[in-house]
């Protein structure tokens, strides 16, 4: 057994700290990481030389069983497709189609019934894929190990370990489940996708205090994460639904799929739609039985005025300006996973995004160099070498030399591929290289002319790196890494010429931590000069070195991220950050992207795990900015959005994320750096990782749901209006002036042929300057009922009116109906310019903006030549040829009505304005 580490001052109590518990789960985790790395081996019983032995395996693995994520439960197929048809515009689609089979009208009620299955795949498929972040965080911590047993190497999945399994690690390897490290030689981590930590976490075996926050465990190494550099070896401590990846496991299970803003109004408009028919069609049955008119025949009539109110063409029309909503986001670099996520976003009030990859490159950018007592700003970002170091001039003395230094004391690689700048190895290494050949130094060219002599790799414990080169007849090893190491063996420095001056050591340490206060990662870079033959083990580590320079860098902001930071604030929607990185990072960053404003804090995980609910409710109105934030923090600070009436739209690309991501009203992953489980946990996927993006998405959910707002102002008329000329003939006494069928016909192509072109409105000017609707608004506010109420009485009006006139002229009944049945569909069309906007004229947005409006109305005049004029037609709907005269009566008609809506939107317009 190892020697013991040595435990330090304040570790000594490990809440939740069982003793040897192999027979029963603990009553809560294991805080591990304070405990001794021979004690967690003792409390697990295991050897760090030896391993478990074969039996102690097959035993513990029938306790705990395998090392996998259990899958949670969820609906089969079938369920989740019979609740398609539970959601209440599918009802009223259904009673539409019950209703027209008890008429006899087998074709139609096929059609109806048609449109309903056919929404209800599109649903189905949709959800599908919904489902399964739970399988993908499975498959993301399957893979293979090496792991001592019984005494000796062995190669095994991932799934077969159990804990006290010693693991073995090395560069390029995933971790398989949570270990407490015991050994560690230059070993570094990448833990962005469960701590959102932008660079690697080198990784120790010491002890650490109980209250270590999870991104500081360095002491650990967590399932799915994965080792960047070095060797390393820990006993296994969780595996499977124990991990912490499978407590965000549990997270998503526990999350539930929330309804839309969309789904929550149309749910509410349908529900008050279906009253309203069925108190109309009663009160329409009862009437006519007052007047002594026959049960049947007024039954008939009632199912006629149904058959008239109900919108058929609605959920058709909600479900294809969404797919066309989805297809336009495609283009702009949105995939949308589920339908109604598309309108979500133009609800969205508040933003939450992830830092790292989302608002910032996810690759870092040397900013700053300070080199002969000047600091050099250096322009560009990301790993493409565009940019300059200072203004352009000569890079030279100290400044050549701390370029130079980074890149031969440098283990990365940079490399291009498919137009894409990449690096291989340390992000920061990388960082190094990319600022070196914005200066004309190419690392490929500078490494064979200064080939590598000896090295001395990076240590946690060192905290620097150190390389041998011969240059120019000169032994020079170069250093790089943290400045509290090597400033203090420092007695002299390179001025801007490249001469040794005497140390300025307070005007450096005041650059390093100006730097660090604008949220730079500061590297030191110093040499030494060694003898001709000598070697790094060779030079005492007291040696005194001279100090070359500082380099300052960041994963810096996407310049398209803070011009769309900006523009969400204009259109009215706030931007959080949410991040694991460290708070004055965080805060540097979201300064640059326009988040926060100077004077304003930031709240780290720490602190708001001290928050109540009601408190953390109160915190998150006024704080923008939350760093080191764990992944159940995000889902708590989600929630408390939520519960303030607020919608919420989360960004993240690991698998802290997904929990969050689920939980939110739209959660937004990433396409490039996501992990699996993001993507799947997520409604929308953003193809090029961009906050931009999520601005653009913004705009089109904003368009669709004015194009969804407009169908229902369009065909909300046509509905009332027949239900009005029912009831209008019922109170007369009168015939019906449009059959059933007939009704039928109308709502059937209208909604088809004219209302479903309002799909394709190019978005309105302005949308990004409005402010997003309160979550409780309706979906059609006061002014939009009266304008359903003014159109439904102008039709009622027009149809009745013209078919009574021509009865008087003793025209037939199919000649009066005919005429009654044009006005609604020639009405509908003109309304249809009227709908295009719902503030402007057609006039001021264009005629000709949208063609599918003419292709629309230039298909239902051919349809309505055919019913009038054809034999077949006329026999199957009831209908007659009509004449020039009464042609003119019907777009006279038309005409007035389209005059009577545009002065009353301009006036409705003008008031407002006011």
């Amino acid at each position: 057994m190892l020697a013991a580490i040595g435990m330090p001052r304040g570790a000594e109590v490990c809440a939740g700290v069982p003793g040897n518990r192999m027979s029963e789960e603990p009553a809560q985790p294991t805080a591990w990481h304070c405990l001794p790395a021979d004690e967690a081996a003792t409390r697990l019983t295991a050897s760090f030389e030896e391993g478990l032995a074969d039996d102690e395996v097959a035993s513990r693995r029938a306790q705990h069983g395998e090392n996998r994520i259990t899958p949670r439960p969820g609906k089969g197929p079938l369920l989740r497709f019979a609740l398609q048809f539970v959601q209440p515009l599918v009802v009223v689609l259904l009673l539409a189609g019950v209703v027209t089979a008890i008429l006899g009208e087998w074709v139609d009620s096929g059609v109806i019934f048609g449109v309903t299955l056919i929404n209800a795949a599109i649903g189905f498929i949709q959800e599908g894929r919904a489902a399964n972040a739970l399988e993908a965080l499975a498959r993301s911590v399957t893979s293979e190990v090496t792991v001592l047993r019984g005494g000796g190497k062995q190669r095994l999945p991932s799934t077969a370990l159990v804990p006290g399994d010693v693991v073995l690690l090395a560069a390029g390897d995933k971790v398989p489940a949570d270990l407490r490290l015991f050994r560690a030689k230059d070993l570094q981590a990448i833990e962005s996708a469960l701590t959102g930590e932008s660079v690697p976490v080198p990784k120790h075996g010491d002890v650490l205090p109980q209250d270590t926050l999870l991104a500081e465990r360095c002491n650990m190494a967590y399932a799915g994460t994965s080792m960047i550099s070095g060797q390393g070896a820990g006993v296994v401590v969780a595996t499977g639904d124990h991990t912490e990846t499978g407590r965000i496991s549990q997270l998503i299970a526990e999350s539930p799929d929330l309804t839309t803003p969309l789904t929550r109004r149309m749910a509410v408009f349908s529900n008050w739609l279906l009253m309203a028919i069925g108190l109309l069609a009663a009160l329409t049955f009862a009437v006519g039985l007052w007047r002594g008119e026959s049960a049947f025949a007024m039954f008939m009539a009632a199912v006629a005025l149904a058959v008239g109110a109900i919108p058929e063409g609605l959920p058709a029309a909600m479900t294809i300006t969404l797919a066309i909503g989805v297809s336009r986001m495609a283009r702009r670099r949105a995939i949308i996973r589920k339908l109604p996520a598309v309108e979500t976003l133009g609800s969205t009030t508040v933003i939450c995004s992830d830092k790292t990859g989302t608002l910032t490159e996810n690759q870092m950018t040397v900013r700053e160099i300070y080199a002969g007592g000047v600091r050099t700003t250096v322009s560009g970002s990301g790993y493409a070498p565009s940019g300059k170091i200072g203004e352009g001039h000569d890079v030279i003395g100290a400044l050549r030399e701390c370029l130079l230094a980074g890149v031969l004391c440098n283990d990365a690689g940079l490399s291009r591929s498919n137009r894409h700048w990449e690096v291989v190895g340390d992000p920061t290494e990388g960082a190094l290289l990319v600022a070196a050949r914005k200066a004309g130094l190419d690392e490929r060219t500078l490494q064979k002319l200064f080939p590598r002599l000896d090295e001395i790799p990076f240590d946690s414990a060192r905290q620097y790196m150190a390389t041998l080169h011969e240059i120019e007849g000169v032994r020079l090893a170069y250093f790089k890494g943290a400045l509290e190491q090597l400033l203090p063996r420092s007695t002299s420095m390179l001025d801007g010429n490249g001469l040794a001056v005497p140390l300025r050591r307070e005007e450096i340490e005041m650059s390093a931590r100006s730097m660090a206060a604008e949220g730079l990662r500061v590297l030191a870079v110093a040499r030494l000069t060694a003898g001709s033959t000598m070697s790094l083990d060779a030079i005492n580590a007291d040696a005194s070195l001279q100090f070359v320079g500082l380099m300052g860098m960041v994963d810096p902001p996407r310049p398209k991220a803070i011009a769309a930071v900006r523009t969400c604030h204009g259109a009215g929607i706030r931007v959080k950050m949410i991040t694991g990185d460290h708070a004055i990072t965080a805060l540097s960053i979201a300064r640059q992207a326009g988040i926060a404003k100077v004077g304003e804090t930031v709240l780290t995980g720490r602190e708001l795990a001290l928050l109540d609910d009601e408190g953390l409710r109160g915190v998150v109105r006024k704080v923008n900015v939350f760093a080191r934030v764990e992944p159940a923090q995000k889902l708590r600070l989600v929630r408390a959005l939520q519960a303030n009436g607020e919608v919420v739209a989360m960004t993240g690309d690991g698998v802290n994320d997904a929990p969050a991501l689920k939980q939110a009203d739209i959660g937004i992953a990433m396409g490039l750096a996501g992990t699996e489980v993001a993507k799947d946990a997520a409604d929308m996927v953003l193809t090029d990782d961009d906050f931009a993006a999520i601005e653009a998405a913004v705009e089109e959910g904003r368009g669709v749901y004015d194009n969804l707002v407009k169908f229902i102002t369009w065909t909300l008329p046509t509905n009332f209006g027949e239900g009005l000329v029912i009831v209008a003939a019922i109170l007369a006494g009168a015939t019906l002036p449009i059959t059933p069928l007939q009704i039928l016909w109308i709502n059937m192509t209208t909604a088809v042929f004219l209302g479903l072109m309002l799909a394709f409105e190019p978005i309105e000017h302005g949308v990004m300057r409005r402010s997003p609707r309160p979550p409780g608004t309706p979906i059609l506010d006061a002014a939009l009922v009266w304008r359903i109420v003014l159109v439904s009485v102008l039709l009622l009006a027009g149809s009745f009116g013209l078919f009574l006139r021509e009865l008087a002229q003793g025209q037939s009944l199919a000649e009066a109906r005919t005429v009654a049945l044009n006005v609604f569909v020639v009405v509908q069309a003109m309304y249809l310019f009227n709908c295009r906007s719902l503030t402007l004229s057609a006039l001021r947005i264009g005629l000709f903006s949208n063609p599918a409006i003419w292709y629309g109305v230039l298909t239902m005049a051919l349809l309505q030549a055919m019913l009038t004029y054809l034999p077949l037609m006329n026999r199957l709907f009831g209908t007659a040829p009509i004449g020039g005269s009464e042609w003119l009566e019907i777009f006279a008609v038309s005409v007035l009505a389209y005059l009577v809506v545009g002065i009353e939107k301009r006036l409705r317009v003008a008031a407002a304005s006011r």
